[in-house]
C-alpha cells in the first residue's frame, strides 16, 4: 500500500475513524510544510483517546473477529500466505502437532521470509502458546493483556474453551473506538447546533450531552457553571445542583500553582482551546487525574460566550503505568530494588567513587538451605520468610546503602562511600546476625543461615558486572567452607570458576560426541525366587583428568550449564535403544527405571519426549519407569500432580526413591500417586547392626505399603543377614551388591537376561 500521511492538526477522533475505514495500522504525521514529524499507530489511539469507560462496558464478543482462519501446523509457509491472502486476514491460528495452539501474523510472514528463506511448516514459526481471553471478558481487560504481554492478537474462547474468534487493537478501533468516537462526535455536533438555537433546542442538546461517557462542563464567559452531565456527577461526586452557579475551582486539588493556571488561560485565550492533564479533587476528598479539554465558544461577533470542558478520569491508566514502571525496577514480592535498578545505582556509585577516589563494596547474600524450606513448608511459607529477611537486612544497613533482591534467595548489597575495609566486615557480621536470629512464622520457630561474598572497588574490579561476579564467587567459597559466614574475594577464586567452565565444556562435548557418558544397569530381583524384576539405569561419566564423576555431580553440572534437557534426552535414548537391542536379540528385557532430578520431573514435555523415544524404537508401553526423590514429591501441588499423571500414562513404574530419609511421613504415602517405594541404603544398613526401632519401622512401612498396594524395594542390600530380615518382614524386591552390581549393558544381558533369570543361587 502507498504511504499515507495525516496533518499534525488532525483530531485523534478523525484519525481513529480513518484507521477503521482504511484498514491501516499506521499513518505518517506531517506538519503544515509537509515535513515528517512522526508516526501514529492504532495502539496510540486505543491507549490515549480516553476509551477506558467505554472499554469497561463492552465485552470482547462485541468486537472480536468471528471469522477465524485456522491451519494445521504442518501447512507450508507459502500455502499459509496464500490462504491468508484469500481470506483477507492478518493472522491465522496454528494447530500444532502436539495439540498446542499458536498464532502466525502477516508481520511474522514478512520477517520469516526475510530472515529464513525457504518453505517451512508454519508450526516452527508460530508464536506459542496462543494467548487467550474469554468472550465474556471486558475489552479493557483484553487491552491490558495485550499491553502487558506486548502482543497484537488474542484468541477468544467461548464457555466451552473453544477458540471462536480473534481480537486485536484494530478490532477495538473498528468496534469500540469507531462507535464511541462516532457517537461522541455526533453528540458534540448536535450540541453545537442546539446551542445556536432556541431554549427548546438547548434542552435537547443537554439531553444529548448528558448521555456522553466523558464528563462535560458548560460555563459562561465568567466561568460560572451552567450545565454538567451525568458523567460529571459520576466522576466527581457532585450533583448539578451543587455546582451550578459556581466555578470549576471547587474541584481544585491544590497540586497546581497559580503559574500553571495562568499559562492555561493564556493558551485558551490565544488558541481558543487548551488540552492537558489536571489533578482535581472529588467531593469525597479523593484526588484523581483527568485528561481535560477546554474549548472557548464564541458568538456571532467573535466574543467568548461560553466555555465547554470535556474530561475523562485517567487515574487508573496512570496507576497502571506507575505499576508497570515499578515492576520494571522493583521486586514484586519484597518491594526491594531488582537487579536492573541495582545495576543502575552501582554504575552511578562507581562513577562517583572514581571521581572522589573512594571505595565501595558489593556484598552477595545467599540464604543457606532456603530451598529445603520451600520444599518442605511450601512456597507461600518461603515467600513470607523472604519478606521477613528483606526487612531485617534493610534495617541493618546505612541510609545510603542499597539492598536489592536478585531472585530466589539471593540478595545484593551496595555499600558506597567506604572509609575502611573493616567497615564492610562489620556490616557483613551484622547481616549474618540478623539472618540467624530465630524466625517465627505461623507459630513455627526455626533458624536460617546465610553465606556472604564481598568484592571491593577498585581493589577487586572496576566494572559493575565484574564486581557482582566476584562477590558471587566469594559467596560460593563461603558456602564451601562451612556456610553461615562471609569471604572477601581473592583472585585465586577465578581458578575454581575456570575449572567449573572446563567441566561444563567437557560434559557438553561428551554429550555431543556420545562418548564418556555411559549407563550401567543394576538388577532388582524378587527376594523369594531370585527372578529378575527390573533394572535401574545408573549414570556414569569418566573425565579424562578428574576421573569418575558422581551422578549427583553430573546432574548438578548439567543444570548449571543448561544441559539438563540434553542429558535427559541422552539417557532416554540410550535406555530405549538398549531395550530395543535386547528385544531384537530375543533377550526379553525387563523394565528399566530412570532417575529424575527435580527440574527434569517438572518439565512439561518430559512424558512426550519419553513416549517419542519408545515409539521411535517400537517398544511397548511400560518398559521405562521413573524414580523420583522424596524432596520432589514432598510438596504435593497441582504442578507435581500433573507431572505424575503425565508419567503414569506411559504405563511404567513410578517409584519414590530414598524413602527413609525422614522427609516424608509414612501416612503421607497414601496421598502420592506412586506404585513403588525404595528404602534408602542407610535404612537397610540399620537393620544389620540392630539399631533400636529399625525392625519396627520396617514392619510399619511394609504393612502400610501392603494396605496401599505399593511395592517395596530394599536398596543397598549387601549381606545375607539384611536379606533375611527384609524377607521376614515381607520385602519382596531387593537391590544391592549382594544380588548384583551395576554392569555395562553387554555384561548385564549375559549375566541376567537368561531363560531362568535366577541370580541369587550363589547368595543362597
Amino acid at each position: 500500500q502507498p504511504v499515507v500521511s495525516l496533518p499534525a492538526s488532525t483530531p485523534v477522533s478523525e484519525a481513529a475513524l480513518r484507521f477503521s475505514a482504511e484498514r491501516r495500522r499506521h499513518f505518517i504525521v506531517v506538519n503544515s510544510s509537509e515535513t515528517l514529524i512522526g508516526i501514529v499507530s492504532q495502539t496510540d489511539v486505543v491507549l490515549n483517546q480516553g476509551l477506558e469507560p467505554y472499554l469497561r462496558l463492552r465485552e470482547v464478543e462485541s468486537a472480536m473477529r468471528k471469522r477465524v482462519l485456522a491451519l494445521e501446523g504442518l501447512t507450508r509457509l507459502a500455502q499459509a500466505a496464500r490462504s491468508m491472502h484469500l481470506a483477507e486476514c492478518d493472522a491465522v491460528i496454528v494447530k500444532c502437532e502436539d495439540g498446542e495452539l499458536g498464532i502466525l501474523t502477516e508481520r511474522d510472514l514478512v520477517r520469516f521470509v526475510a530472515e529464513h528463506p525457504g518453505d517451512r511448516p508454519i508450526e516452527t514459526l508460530a508464536s506459542r502458546p496462543l494467548l487467550t481471553v474469554n468472550q465474556c471478558d471486558t475489552l479493557i481487560a483484553a487491552r491490558d493483556l495485550l499491553m502487558s504481554h506486548r502482543v497484537r492478537h488474542l484468541g477468544v474462547l467461548d464457555e466451552a474453551g473453544e477458540v471462536v474468534g480473534l481480537l486485536g487493537f484494530r478490532d477495538m478501533l473498528a468496534g469500540a473506538e469507531h462507535l464511541y468516537l462516532e457517537d461522541l462526535r455526533k453528540a458534540l455536533e448536535q450540541r453545537d447546533r442546539a446551542l445556536a438555537q432556541s431554549r427548546e433546542s438547548r434542552q435537547l442538546a443537554e439531553r444529548i450531552i448528558d448521555s456522553s461517557l466523558e464528563g462535560i462542563i458548560i460555563a459562561d464567559s465568567r466561568s460560572r457553571i451552567e450545565f454538567v452531565n451525568r458523567a460529571f456527577t459520576h466522576m466527581t461526586g457532585y450533583t448539578a445542583e451543587e455546582v451550578i452557579g459556581k466555578t470549576p475551582s471547587l474541584l481544585s486539588s491544590g497540586r497546581h500553582d497559580a503559574e500553571f493556571y495562568r499559562q492555561m488561560w493564556e493558551v485558551l485565550r490565544r488558541d481558543g482551546y487548551w488540552r492537558g492533564e489536571v489533578w482535581n479533587r472529588r467531593k469525597s476528598g479523593e484526588l484523581y487525574l483527568e485528561m481535560l479539554t477546554i474549548t472557548a465558544i464564541t458568538d456571532d461577533t467573535g466574543a467568548v460566550s461560553h466555555y465547554a470542558a470535556l474530561f475523562s478520569d485517567i487515574t487508573h491508566l496512570r496507576e497502571n503505568e506507575e505499576h508497570i514502571r515499578k515492576l520494571a525496577y522493583y521486586d514484586a514480592l519484597t518491594g526491594l530494588p531488582n537487579r536492573r535498578l541495582l545495576e543502575d545505582r552501582l554504575e552511578l556509585a562507581i562513577r562517583h567513587a572514581h571521581r572522589n577516589q573512594s571505595r565501595l563494596a558489593v556484598i552477595f547474600i545467599d540464604l543457606d538451605h532456603f530451598k529445603q524450606v520451600n520444599d518442605t513448608l511450601g512456597h507461600a511459607f518461603g515467600d513470607e520468610l523472604l519478606v521477613m529477611m528483606a526487612e531485617r537486612l534493610q534495617v541493618s544497613l546505612r541510609e545510603d546503602d542499597t539492598l536489592a533482591r536478585l531472585g530466589g534467595d539471593e540478595f545484593l548489597v551496595l555499600l558506597p562511600g567506604l572509609e575502611e575495609i573493616d567497615e564492610v566486615t562489620r556490616i557483613a557480621r551484622r547481616l549474618i546476625e540478623v539472618v540467624c536470629a530465630p524466625c517465627v512464622i505461623e507459630g513455627q520457630e526455626f533458624r536460617l543461615g546465610c553465606s556472604l561474598g564481598i568484592s571491593l572497588y577498585p581493589d577487586d574490579a572496576t566494572t559493575a558486572n565484574t564486581l557482582v561476579h566476584n562477590a558471587d564467587m566469594a559467596m560460593y567459597r563461603a558456602k564451601q567452607e562451612g556456610r553461615n559466614g562471609y569471604r572477601l574475594y581473592r583472585n585465586e577464586m577465578n581458578l575454581h570458576d575456570d575449572r567449573q567452565r572446563a567441566l561444563e565444556q567437557a560434559l557438553r562435548t561428551s554429550l555431543n560426541s556420545h562418548e564418556g557418558v555411559q549407563l550401567l544397569y543394576q538388577p532388582i530381583v524378587e527376594s523369594d525366587s531370585g527372578r529378575l524384576h527390573a533394572a535401574e539405569a545408573l549414570l556414569r561419566w569418566h573425565h579424562p583428568l578428574l576421573g569418575a564423576v558422581s551422578p549427583a555431580d553430573i546432574v548438578l553440572l548439567a543444570e548449571q550449564a543448561g544441559l539438563l534437557e540434553q542429558l535427559g534426552d541422552h539417557v532416554f535414548e540410550q535406555v530405549c535403544a538398549q531395550l530395543a537391542a535386547w528385544w531384537r536379540a530375543g533377550k526379553q528385557p525387563v523394565p528399566v527405571n530412570i532417575n529424575l532430578s527435580a527440574r527434569q520431573f517438572l518439565q512439561q514435555d518430559l512424558a512426550v519426549r519419553v513416549a517419542g523415544r519408545l515409539k521411535a524404537h517400537d517398544l511397548p508401553p511400560g518398559l521405562v519407569g521413573f524414580e523420583i526423590g522424596e524432596r520432589v514429591l514432598l510438596e504435593q501441588n497441582q504442578q507435581t500432580d500433573a507431572a505424575l499423571k503425565r508419567l503414569r500414562r506411559l504405563g511404567g513404574e513410578i517409584a519414590l526413591n530414598d524413602f527413609g530419609t525422614g522427609q516424608v511421613a509414612i501416612g503421607y504415602l497414601q496421598e502420592l500417586p506412586i506404585s513403588t517405594i525404595k528404602l534408602e541404603p542407610h535404612f537397610v544398613q540399620r537393620l544389620d547392626n540392630g539399631q533400636r526401632g529399625s525392625a519396627a519401622l520396617l514392619a510399619a512401612v511394609t504393612g502400610l505399603a501392603g494396605e496401599l498396594d505399593l511395592r517395596v524395594v530394599a536398596v543397598g542390600v549387601e549381606s545375607k543377614a539384611q536379606r533375611d530380615i527384609l524377607m521376614r518382614h515381607g520385602v519382596k524386591l531387593l537391590q544391592g551388591h549382594l544380588v548384583g552390581r551395576p554392569l555395562p549393558a553387554g555384561s548385564f544381558a549375559e549375566t541376567y537376561l537368561t531363560e531362568e533369570r535366577r541370580i541369587m543361587s550363589s547368595a543362597n
